[in-house]
């Protein structure tokens, strides 16, 4: 059995989202991963800004059509692939038009600006953990960077009952930089109570300002490890160390982060 496996999960991944410095990480960290001899994939929200035709996305009939509720909507999930070259890693695109379509008010590629973050958020791991229990694949390490990914952990450990080898997965999440700068919803821990997510773990964040923050602790709580890319807040950092986690922090990443990861992933 391949134990090298790594799912990762990002907001943006270059030449999808060009002009990053998130987006090019990204995509050195997959493809220094697959010349390590890892099977590599990555899940990303399939944004505004991602040309479909430049970029040769198509639809997986097979995986697309489930309507995911959040706050008593339905909201359907499609799932489109591409092929990053030269490596042809397949990533796959969370489609949904409520929530991924570029807005004229958007201030930057994720919609950091936007009052429905929260449920952005939830969908977009609602979807990955659909998308990767059809595919049935195992990975052995997933990799969660940025803010709308931090449900992912989450949902993994605690709403895949149907799928416990995912529950064995060592989790790494990034702190990256920027935050949500929108409103952000106070009723954000109602819907996920609504989305069956046990009464325990809500209790554990309801004294809690609804913010990035709070998503960074929910993807904490949840993880293996975290990578912090830029100086750590105080406080988070406190609590990545309060649950033991392993702690890759900006002056280890030094000057080649992408082989500081690589090698804090053989650490887990």
């Amino acid at each position: 059995m391949n134990d090298k496996r790594l799912l990762f999960v990002t907001q943006e991944v270059a030449p999808y989202i060009p002009g990053s410095n998130v987006a090019t990480l990204s995509k050195e960290l997959l493809t220094k991963m697959h010349s390590k001899k890892f099977e590599v994939r990555s899940f990303m929200p399939k944004l505004g800004d991602v040309n479909e035709r430049r970029n040769q996305l198509h639809e997986v009939i097979r995986l697309s059509g489930l309507n995911i509720p959040i706050n008593d909507a339905d909201h359907p999930l499609i799932l489109k692939v591409a092929s990053l070259q030269p490596s042809r890693i397949q990533v796959y695109f969370i489609d949904n038009d409520d929530y991924f379509q570029q807005e004229d008010s958007d201030v930057d590629s994720i919609g950091s600006n936007r009052d429905d973050n929260d449920e952005r958020a939830i969908f977009f791991a609602r979807g990955s953990v659909e998308t990767v229990k059809k595919l049935r694949w195992d990975p052995k390490i997933v990799h969660c960077s940025g803010w709308i990914t931090a449900l992912l952990p989450l949902y993994l450990r605690k709403q895949t009952a149907d799928a416990p080898m995912l529950k064995k997965s060592k989790i790494v999440y990034s702190v990256l930089p920027g935050e949500i700068t929108g409103k952000f919803d106070p009723e954000f821990l109602r819907k996920l109570g609504e989305d069956g997510v046990q009464k325990t773990e809500i209790k554990k964040f309801k004294d809690l300002e609804c913010n990035t923050n709070l998503l960074h602790r929910m993807a904490l709580e949840h993880a293996n490890a975290v990578i912090f890319h830029s100086e750590p807040d105080p406080e988070l950092l406190k609590f990545a160390e309060e649950k033991g986690l392993a702690i890759l922090t900006p002056d280890k990443l030094g000057d080649n982060p992408t082989e500081a990861i690589a090698e804090f992933y053989d650490t887990l």
